[in-house]
């Protein structure tokens, strides 16, 4: 019996044993009991990425390309004030001993342990969502995540949304803060979007805050990359000329120089213009000082050197006389740098497509400057040297063809210069303003004897032009403002752009249109009005969160202001080149009164001899001619008909003339003619 309640003992004691043993089904490896368990494996939490500090990114980041301008985005948010937002901000652990991991949460750690260390005693560090160290309670970090979306959204392309979260800063005189770089990202923004006249205006308000304000030197930067985006680069050269004591970062210094130099010519033109000649020296003065500073092999030296050619010859132009303009300094230094023009544009391999067409032009316009400064000379056989040196079908071809028929008249060449005026008579080109080409004609024929048939020309001319002379008097009588001159002008522009009909006055306001043209820096400006009037008819073309947004209104009256402005500048060149060809128009006419009255006289002479002869003195004789033509050239009789192909290669053969003479030609032989 005892020996039986004994096992029963030992049998009670064993499973209480067993029962209070500790189980493998639990771990406890997660817990750090004071520090032991030192060489078991700890799982350490990642730490999320901290992005670097604003204070490592305080400087603009220069705009390299106008391709690649994240960078600058990136430092419109990286110039911010120095308070950030806690997104991007991680506490910062003192430099003393890491503090204990603290145990994550069970649901966190992915074990079935369910015991806590009630042995650590020390306290822990606080979380990281409890430090308000970062938290701005006046408002501002709320504020600057508003400009960092207007940043992220232009990052991403999307730049409609980038321009109108920008403007809502701007809208906001709490936040001036913030306002110069929301207006970086609002012109940044414009400019992506194309809207460069609306992006120029806002990068022209950051400017006018001064050299020390934020983006100021990355904003004359933008100016450039607008600069070549336009269809005329004088829409920045005000802008430009503000800023010209400040100091352009080397990349652009050479550009800037050019864009100086351009300022000063078109400034020093427009002082001649309005008689301050004096002025207008100091002008062509910096133009040649700043052509010096750019390098020769910098891409905008042969631009430079061509204006520079440009202002040499307006100095050299004051003599009157051919051999005093022969002899004279400034005429060959123009000379020379237009030479120097023409060897530096030279196709050669390895050129960008677009440095290639813009040398083609420059190149063209060298050649054409070299003729005429030849023929101002009257050294006409080096003039028709530089004339035959422009390609067929080029921009300046006609107004070639055209400067060579006088050339070839001066060296008696009127069979070439007759062959000319065919083309520029061609239907291809009726609407072209050549009204010196009829005048010359009639000289042609008179010196042949000709004179019924100068005479006919020369109505020609007066039914053609004097109808627009009259127009033209008409117009510039009324001393209308300048900008009312523009207006009369775009009028015609528009009527033409739309295919309404258009009355015989329209007629003539087209002439007249084409005429003031003719003018290069008028044409320019005219082209910039019509860019931007193209600016402000694509806001139709936006999304409608963006068409009726306050920037869109915004933006239009800036526009409104621009184009104000230009038609303004665009009326003043107006009526000062209607004005100058008003006086070269009532000179042809009289030019051509005059022709009449020797053609009249002439024929009363032939007249009174042919009745003193009995009807038997002859006036004009049959010329000796030749239909023979180079090895590489086919002749072709001319019947009236105008191909395209043909233009410029027609030749005029006189078959009859003057009875002292055999042939149309004369042979000039002077030093005036070589």
């Amino acid at each position: 019996m005892m020996r039986s309640f004994r096992l029963i003992r030992v049998a009670v004691l064993g499973l209480s044993l067993a029962w209070t043993a500790p189980t493998y089904a639990q771990n406890f490896e997660g817990l750090d009991l004071a520090g032991q368990s030192k060489k078991k494996k700890r799982t350490t939490p990642k730490k999320k990425p901290t992005r670097k500090s604003r204070a490592d990114k305080a400087k603009p980041v220069p705009v390299q390309e106008e391709d690649a301008d994240d960078d600058a985005a990136a430092a419109s948010s990286s110039e911010a004030p120095t308070s950030v937002s806690p997104a991007e901000t991680a506490p910062v652990a003192p430099p003393s001993t890491p503090a204990p991991t603290p145990a994550s949460p069970p649901a966190n750690t992915g074990s079935m342990g369910m015991g806590l260390d009630l042995t650590q005693e020390a306290p822990k560090p606080a979380a990281p969502t409890m430090s308000f160290d970062a938290v701005d309670v006046s408002g501002k970090t709320a504020d600057r995540q508003r400009l960092d979306v207007a940043v992220s959204l232009f990052k991403n392309d999307e730049y409609e949304k980038a321009s109108m979260a920008a403007h809502e800063l701007l809208e906001d005189p709490k936040l001036a803060g913030l306002h110069t770089e929301a207006r970086y990202v609002l012109a940044k923004s414009l400019y992506r979007m194309g809207m460069y006249h609306s992006s120029l205006g806002e990068f022209s308000k950051i400017l006018s805050l001064g050299p020390s304000t934020k983006f100021f030197k990355t904003s004359l930067e933008w100016l450039f990359f607008i600069s070549r985006k336009t269809k005329n680069e004088t829409v920045i050269l005000d802008e430009i000329a503000r800023h010209a004591n400040q100091e352009f970062p080397e990349k652009y210094r050479n550009e800037f120089r050019y864009l100086l130099a351009r300022y000063h010519f078109v400034r020093g033109r427009a002082l001649d213009q309005v008689g301050q000649p004096e002025e207008a020296d100091k002008s062509f003065s910096e133009v040649k000082r700043l052509a010096l500073t750019i390098p020769r092999t910098d891409p905008f030296f042969p631009r430079a050197k061509y204006l520079e050619g440009l202002s040499s010859f307006r100095n050299g132009s004051r003599q009157k006389d051919a051999a005093a303009k022969r002899a004279n300094g400034e005429m060959l230094a123009a000379i020379e740098a237009m030479k120097e023009v023409v060897r530096l544009t030279r196709p050669v391999p390895g050129k960008t497509v677009d440095q290639a067409k813009m040398d083609k032009s420059l190149r063209e316009l060298a050649f054409m400057q070299l003729a005429r400064t030849h023929y101002g000379m009257q050294q006409n056989r080096f003039a028709l040297f530089y004339l035959g040196k422009v390609e067929r079908g080029n921009t300046q071809w006609l107004e070639a063809l055209f400067e060579s028929s006088w050339a070839n008249y001066r060296v008696g060449q009127y069979e070439q210069a007759l062959g000319s005026l065919i083309t520029l008579s061609s239907p291809f080109f009726r609407e072209e303003y050549f009204p010196e080409a009829l005048i010359l004609k009639a000289v042609i024929y008179y010196e042949n004897c000709r004179y019924r048939e100068s005479n006919i020309i020369l109505q020609d001319f007066e039914r053609t032009y004097l109808p627009v002379h009259d127009q033209l008097e008409a117009l510039v009588k009324k001393n209308m403002e300048a900008s009312e001159y523009y207006s009369v002008l775009s009028d015609v522009q528009k009527k033409n752009k739309d295919g309404l009909e258009k009355n015989e006055t329209d007629i003539i306001l087209e002439r007249i249109l084409r005429l003031a043209l003719t003018d290069q820096d008028l044409r320019k400006t005219n082209d910039s009005i019509l860019e931007l009037e193209a600016e402000m008819d694509a806001f139709a073309n936006r999304a409608d969160t963006f068409k009726y947004s306050e920037l869109s209104k915004s933006l239009l009256e800036g526009l409104k202001v621009q184009r104000t402005a230009l038609i303004s500048k665009a009326g003043i060149m107006a009526k000062g080149k209607l004005e100058t060809e008003l006086v070269a128009l009532k000179q042809l006419l009289a030019n051509g009164l005059r022709i009449k009255f020797e053609t009249t006289t002439k024929e009363k002479e032939f007249l009174e001899e042919q009745l003193k002869a009995g009807g038997r003195t002859a006036i004009v004789k049959k010329y000796k001619y030749s239909v023979a033509v180079q090895d590489d050239q086919l002749y072709w009789p001319y019947e009236g008909e105008y191909w395209r192909d043909e233009l410029g290669t027609y030749q005029y053969t006189m078959t009859k003339g003057c009875i002292e003479r055999d042939t149309a030609n004369r042979n000039v032989q002077s030093a005036e003619a070589m």
